[in-house]
């Protein structure tokens, strides 16, 4: 399972994401390949390619958010 700590808000940008579960807040990839450029913690970046059909969990956690997903939904440069 893959996973990152940001302080910053991730955007999923409609159409590329939709959100299929507000509890905890989940998005569905729309597209193949979808990239999601992201900033951990210590503001390295991370661009990651997620294949069709492949879901990110997001988690906030006392001022940051937490990302989880499958490493099998990963499509490797």
């Amino acid at each position: 399972m893959g996973l990152l700590y940001t302080t910053s808000y991730v955007d999923f940008d409609e159409g590329d994401w939709k959100q299929v579960s507000t509890d905890p807040p989940i998005f569905e990839a729309l597209n193949n390949p979808v990239l999601l450029d992201i900033f951990d913690v210590s503001q390295k970046s991370y661009k990651i390619k997620f294949q069709k059909g492949a879901r990110v969990k997001s988690f906030r956690v006392v001022g940051k958010f937490r990302l989880t997903w499958d490493d099998s939904d990963i499509i490797e440069s």
